[in-house]
């Protein structure tokens, strides 16, 4: 049942949005010539790992710009062990700012649902770094796929600490259910338009 709501879901999303999508790839090469995709190891279903897609948001030579911003900025280098994330970070590009604002980056991970990788909804994937974090509560996150959006995405995303995240992916996961995976899909569209706490 979850794989055939994903597929079919996808599948319309795809279809509506396509030549949005060739536009928008087409601006970032131009913008930031390059690899259009970014493909990035996650953590999965059942603890294996996948290639997760996404549109490239970030500099070519970004890893290197991270860590030299880290070693002169103490303020950004807690950000980034308490969260995983900078509000300004120095690796994205102008048009990949637009993108994580509005979420467009995320488009190419259809792809990883129509493959079996993802599902539309579930916790957000995670990379091997931040297996720590879940502590015990790992063992939930694989007993799902990881989805395109989920109850934290809709409920604050970045606004909330990386243990609120753990807490409502274990929630999610409790009640999983094809209503509340509708009901959280509903609510990504007005999170994602007014952009609400993302970065």
């Amino acid at each position: 049942m979850w794989r055939s709501f994903d597929i079919v879901v996808a599948m319309a999303i795809l279809v509506v949005v396509f030549p949005f999508l060739v536009l928008l790839t087409t601006v970032l090469y131009v913008s930031d010539p390059g690899p259009i995709f970014f493909v990035h190891r996650r953590v999965g279903y059942r603890g294996r790992y996948f290639n997760c897609l996404k549109f490239r948001s970030m500099r070519v030579d970004g890893d290197a710009v991270l860590l030299e911003h880290l070693k002169s900025n103490p303020d950004a280098r807690h950000e980034w062990q308490e969260t995983c994330k900078l509000k300004a970070d120095p690796r994205v590009t102008p048009i990949g700012a637009i993108m994580r604002k509005l979420s467009l980056d995320e488009f190419p991970q259809l792809i990883n649902v129509l493959r079996g990788d993802m599902s539309l909804v579930g916790p957000r994937p995670i990379v091997d770094a931040e297996v720590s974090r879940y502590g015990h509560h790992f063992e939930h996150y694989c007993l799902v796929r990881p989805g395109l959006t989920g109850l934290w995405q809709t409920s604050g995303r970045s606004d909330t600490s990386y243990q609120q995240r753990v807490e409502m992916d274990v929630s999610y996961i409790a009640r999983k259910s094809l209503a509340l995976d509708t009901w959280l899909l509903c609510k990504t569209v007005p999170a994602v338009v007014f952009a609400r706490g993302s970065y």
